[in-house]
């Protein structure tokens, strides 16, 4: 039978055009080594390492006329040079060069006739440092069989990269005529799969209700959240195909000081900076707020399945990671009050037993949050952005170091894709007593997304100096 997408994986290739690309990156920034970490090692460590990843050596193949969905087929002209790329900052590069550079890579589409992934070995940032800016589509990562590239490369001990010879031997791509002949013994099979084909194709109403209820849970849901769409604001526009890059560094103990002191979660802290530095940033624009004003965030948080109690593996965690769409209080002016709305808020989905600790993510063997962070995008992805202001996902890594071959990984900022029709995604991630915030904002609407991140800091400090 032929590796055929899903109907959610082949729906992010259907919606995909040049304002909207359907991928997540990630930006990790290694300090050089003494002996080096160079573009040709990286390319070795890399491949040892595709040969449990399949599905990043092959691409999608399209049905004569749409009879059935996209293949996955061994692209039989792969090269790896192609997917991981070498670029560098004229020296001494700066933070600022390098987030530019990464907004102009992340506005680009993946070619669609390749592999659906792109690796960018950057060099020139001062401090002898080096970056490694990933890009990889929302078809490939699905947490089951395939997890993100750069979760793949990271080991919790130095080591040393082995030169790769590369064995391996692509299958043959399945002619036309067996493409079609596959598509019609399925529809047989299951006639409704033409009908499910055509729609997802046409993007009507019928389609985007379907994937709603998919990622809600049940049809009522669904229903109660489309009649209710998201506060219109900047945050909603037409998107561009321009994007802006920033981030925030913060400490992990400033969270935990919060947490301590009002009470709450990690995560909930987390919010609440992010929502009092939407309320500045709001103002500044001349928005008027009232008490009851909101900006509401669709925030996919990994959930435990009710028949699993640990976690061991990337697949256990990768396929449990639920939407759940958070009014964010910004038109409150008590950062306390923001914190306790906040928690709250969040209060029914720590109460239903299905949530995951921070602790139990972090047994996942690598560095899980850059897999959850495209699972959430996946979640973002499949629902209508008319319900929902702005895209947050927050996921714990581990607090010890890790190494990419021998270079030690100094910091991670997550790059959220932009759905149509919205300005904002925010991805967070703590790892190794940081908290690092990547804020990708539409050029157009939100260009002024580094003043947005200076007010993250902000906001975090408000709620440390708080008192009740």
């Amino acid at each position: 039978m032929p590796d055929r997408l899903s109907a959610l994986d082949a729906s992010f290739l259907y919606v995909e055009d040049h304002s909207t690309p359907m991928h997540v990156g990630g930006v990790a920034i290694f300090e050089r080594p003494r002996e080096g970490f160079t573009y040709e090692r990286l390319l070795d460590l890399i491949g040892q390492r595709l040969a449990f990843l399949p599905r990043y050596r092959q691409r999608v193949l399209e049905v004569p006329g749409h009879l059935a969905r996209p293949v996955w087929v061994d692209d039989v002209d792969f090269d790896l040079n192609y997917h991981v790329r070498r670029s560098a900052l004229p020296q001494p590069g700066s933070d600022g060069q390098l987030f530019d550079l990464v907004a102009r890579l992340m506005s680009r589409r993946l070619d669609p006739g390749r592999p659906l992934w792109e690796a960018y070995f950057v060099e020139g940032l001062a401090g002898d440092r080096v970056a490694l800016v990933t890009k990889t589509h929302q078809s490939v990562v699905d947490g089951i069989g395939t997890i993100e590239i750069g979760q793949l490369i990271l080991d919790a001990t130095p080591q040393e990269p082995e030169p790769f010879d590369d064995t391996w031997q692509p299958r043959r791509e399945p002619s036309r005529t067996q493409l079609i002949l596959d598509a019609v013994a399925e529809t047989v099979q299951r006639p409704t799969e033409l009908v499910e084909n055509v729609r997802s194709i046409a993007h009507d109403a019928t389609a985007m209700a379907g994937k709603v209820t998919e990622t809600v849970g049940d049809v009522a849901s669904a229903l109660k959240t489309m009649v209710s769409p998201a506060p219109s604001g900047p945050l909603n526009v037409r998107t561009s195909g321009g994007r802006m890059f920033a981030v925030v560094r913060t400490r992990l103990e400033d969270f935990r000081e919060v947490r301590a002191a009002h009470g709450g979660t990690v995560n909930d802290v987390v919010l609440a900076a992010i929502t009092g530095a939407l309320r500045e940033w709001l103002l500044s624009r001349g928005s008027n707020l009232t008490a009851t004003t909101t900006v509401r965030a669709l925030v996919p948080m990994a959930v435990r399945d009710a028949e699993t109690a640990e976690y061991s593996t990337p697949a256990l965690v990768g396929n449990q990671v639920d939407a759940y769409l958070v009014d964010l209080p910004v038109g409150e002016p008590n950062a306390v009050l923001r914190l306790h709305h906040i928690g709250h808020a969040m209060a029914d989905h720590l109460d239903s037993g299905r949530s995951v600790a921070a602790r139990g993510l972090l047994t996942v063997g690598g560095f899980a949050p850059a897999t959850l962070h495209s699972l959430g995008a996946r979640a973002a992805g499949s629902m209508s952005g008319r319900i929902f202001n702005v895209l947050i996902t927050n996921s714990p890594g581990p607090q010890v170091p890790l190494y990419a071959g021998q270079a030690k990984m100094v910091e991670m900022f997550p790059v959220m894709p932009l759905v149509r029709n919205q300005a904002l995604a925010i991805g967070v991630t703590s790892y190794h007593g940081g908290v690092y915030f990547g804020l990708n904002g539409d050029r157009k609407a939100v260009s002024d997304v580094d003043v947005l991140a200076g007010m993250i800091e902000e906001s975090l400090e408000e709620l440390k100096g708080a008192h009740w």
